[in-house]
């Protein structure tokens, strides 16, 4: 496996040869994405680092929950615009563009959620989200109970609360690595 741009300023290639399991995922991704996210790219210098990280990707953002894909994407780019995220903007922008066909959408949660056609409820979500991300120690009972109030569930909320954290975890990792967004997240879904 390799690119022709580096991924990240680290030189920390990929394990070679891949084990059989890495590179049977890596092989679905390229087939469904039509490449392999260089996130995962990144991971492959370390195979068990690269498993926690899918692993728990996979469960918070594609495993049962209620709420949907498109709500958990949208979390990811609210908690990536805050931290200023390049990577997860460009690679979760494209999925909110994807999964909402609506273009402007990403854009604007990229931007600004705020200026978004957001339903309230979408909007407690994503407030909750931006308050985990800027200051978690401030959440209070009043702050679960919006949300409950708009009718997201006790586990809803474990979810709102782990996918935002997730991202402010990958955020600061791919800022500090300065990890670059494949090339073709930039014109996907436009």
């Amino acid at each position: 496996m390799t690119t022709s741009k580096p991924v990240t300023a680290l030189d920390l290639p990929p394990v070679s040869p891949l084990p059989e399991a890495t590179q049977k995922y890596f092989d679905i991704c390229q087939d469904k994405l039509g490449m392999v996210p260089n996130v995962l790219t990144a991971h492959a210098f370390d195979i068990d680092k690269l498993n926690a990280f899918t692993g728990l990707y996979n469960n918070l953002m594609l495993a049962d929950s209620g709420l949907t894909k498109l709500e958990r994407e949208m979390i990811a780019v609210v908690v990536s615009s805050i931290n200023k995220c390049f990577y997860c903007l460009t690679a979760h922008g494209a999925a909110v563009r994807q999964l909402s066909g609506d273009p402007k959408l990403g854009e604007m949660l990229v931007m600004n959620y705020r200026v978004a056609d957001l339903t309230p409820k979408q909007r407690a979500m994503l407030n909750f989200a931006e308050k985990v991300t800027v200051e978690s120690h401030k959440i209070e009972d009043a702050d679960r109970d919006i949300l409950r109030d708009h009718g997201f569930s006790e586990r809803d909320i474990w979810d709102i609360a782990n996918v935002a954290a997730f991202y402010n975890m990958s955020n600061r990792v791919a800022s500090a690595i300065d990890m670059r967004p494949n090339d073709e997240y930039h014109a996907q879904y436009r």
